[in-house]
């Protein structure tokens, strides 16, 4: 008898579970039509391996071309899984890369370097269940041709313009800074002159904590042309590859007194 109640506890528990899954509290992305793995990033232009490795490892949070795995249609593990594919979509959905500006898909590439080298993607949670998602050294070594060349050299073609640099900060920045509020990154109104790491409250890396720089048009220049190189271990992961652009950033926040 006993038996027989703990099967149909198991039993009810187990539709009540099915049951839930239809109940989707972090937006429902299966109710985007699932593309196709092979056609992700088709004619984006990049070399092969590094969109054979974005599909592999990144397009089941971040594209529209997820695999539904068995778990992830019992509550609560699809909430979970709905949940990373909510938030990795809404961060970088490679199913719409050809439609982002130049300037976006440069960002993205540079995160992308930067979660790498960190191996900070794909999260602990996904590699748990998936042991071959893991991103090694060999796929940063493919990863790094994502970023355009253009960042040798620190030469401007001409200096600085504040006006035209208003205009790639809105464009190139502004997802993670403003002028006076703490964003994802410090605010930066009076950053010129400022030494790294110092605006109260907000909680920098330990790597820029210690850097022990005052943000002039060097070490900004230095910066601005890839975060990684300049600090290792800050938390930031950006470049500008243009040096009009780098001068032009450089000139706005200078004139931000």
């Amino acid at each position: 008898m006993r038996t027989a109640v703990c099967i149909g506890s198991a039993t009810l528990l187990f539709f009540a579970a099915c049951g839930l899954a239809f109940v989707h509290p972090f937006g429902n992305p299966r109710s985007v039509p699932t593309e196709p793995r092979w056609a992700l990033l088709k004619d984006a232009t990049m070399p092969e391996q590094a969109k054979a490795i974005l599909r592999s490892k990144c397009a089941d949070c971040h594209s529209e071309a997820t695999h539904w795995p068995i778990y992830s249609r019992v509550a609560p593990m699809s909430w979970l899984v709905e949940r990373d594919v909510v938030e990795g979509r809404q961060h970088m959905n490679l199913s719409q890369w050809q439609s982002l500006s130049l300037d976006r898909r440069q960002a993205l590439a540079q995160e992308i370097l930067h979660e790498v080298r960190l191996r900070a993607m794909p999260p602990m949670q996904y590699r748990l269940w998936h042991w071959g998602a893991a991103l090694t050294s060999a796929s940063l070594s493919v990863l790094v041709t994502l970023v355009p060349d253009g960042q040798a050299g620190s030469a401007a073609a001409e200096p600085g313009d504040a006006v035209r640099g208003d205009s790639v900060f809105t464009r190139r920045c502004t997802g993670c800074h403003a002028i006076d509020a703490n964003r994802e990154g410090p605010h930066l109104r009076g950053v010129y002159g400022r030494k790294a790491g110092s605006v109260s409250g907000f909680n920098y890396s330990q790597a820029l904590k210690n850097l022990g720089r005052t943000w002039d048009e060097n070490s900004l220049e230095t910066w601005l042309r890839d975060t990684d190189a300049a600090v290792p271990g800050s938390a930031m992961g950006f470049s500008v590859p243009k040096p009009q652009d780098r001068a032009d950033i450089i000139a706005f926040l200078k004139s931000l007194r």
